[in-house]
């Protein structure tokens, strides 16, 4: 698909895992500055979806009748050419990680749920904060955006979101963000593991597709923006999720790391993601 077709698509995964928080929304479109509170919210979605669009390679999305596996077509081409690498072979390994995800919510049929309820609690709550913020005076709200952006530029500070939540928010998202460092991690491990056999050029790719995650040749802008939007964040997700998954297979085996497929609470949290011994003691014994 083109970019535009892929933002649309995330417009419509969107509305079903925030399916049923009309109450919610209805409850917050009571106060009287919510009107623009909303237009800012819709405003900054769809910065962020036109951002991501011309950035995504690829995407599984498991909320669209039996999951569909999306494409963006011109970021690979821009991608592979960008990489010097060969072409059948990159494309081929971009799948290969895609198709992870397919076989994951396979695997686990309960994890589209599980995630969906999860970031539906989440929305929610930011729902109501965010009709607290609306209420604050504008001024304040500057100054808030102008430590984030000077934060930032010196490389130190979290994103725009981390002023919108609470504590006990922050919490919940760090629990939901280390199930999404697992599944990306563990299909950046998958993709690898092929070999050559069957991508020829795998190790040349990773290492230049690793660069290219660093950053390298981005301009200052570029960099901030990304920082501000947490999308520096996401990509630490696929090095701490593999680092989980490699480290669990040293100490349990394949099968033993395969256990996360079993139920809800066999997922790791925020602290088990980054200690993974934590979590073959707590699953395993």
């Amino acid at each position: 698909m083109d970019r535009a077709s892929w933002a649309r698509a995330n417009t419509q995964s969107m509305a079903v895992m925030t399916e049923g928080l009309g109450a919610i929304v209805a409850e917050v479109s009571r106060s009287a500055t919510s009107t623009a509170a909303q237009l800012a919210g819709a405003a900054e979605i769809g910065a962020v979806l036109a951002l991501l669009s011309g950035r995504v390679l690829g995407q599984y999305d498991p909320y669209s009748g039996p999951g569909r596996l999306l494409l963006v077509a011109p970021n690979v081409l821009q991608a592979e050419r960008a990489m010097r690498v060969p072409a059948r072979d990159f494309r081929l390994w971009v799948c290969l990680h895609e198709q992870t995800h397919a076989l994951q919510f396979a695997a686990a049929p309960w994890l589209s749920e599980h995630l969906s309820g999860r970031t539906r609690h989440l929305v929610a709550g930011m729902a109501r904060t965010s009709a607290e913020l609306a209420r604050a005076r504008f001024d304040k709200k500057l100054v808030a955006i102008g430590r984030s952006v000077r934060d930032a530029l010196r490389g130190q500070g979290g994103t725009l979101v981390d002023g919108m939540l609470t504590h006990e928010q922050k919490a919940e998202l760090a629990d939901i963000t280390a199930v999404m460092a697992l599944l990306e991690g563990h299909a950046d491990v998958m993709m690898d593991a092929v070999g050559p056999r069957v991508v020829p050029s795998v190790r040349r790719i990773r290492a230049r597709f690793e660069r290219r995650r660093d950053g390298e040749g981005r301009a200052t802008f570029d960099v901030v923006v990304q920082k501000l939007l947490g999308m520096d964040a996401k990509l630490a997700q696929y090095r701490d999720g593999a680092a989980f998954v490699r480290s669990v297979e040293r100490a349990v085996g394949r099968d033993g790391l395969n256990a996360v497929w079993a139920a809800p609470e066999n997922l790791p949290n925020a602290r088990e993601i980054a200690d993974a011994r934590a979590w073959v003691r707590r699953v395993h014994g």
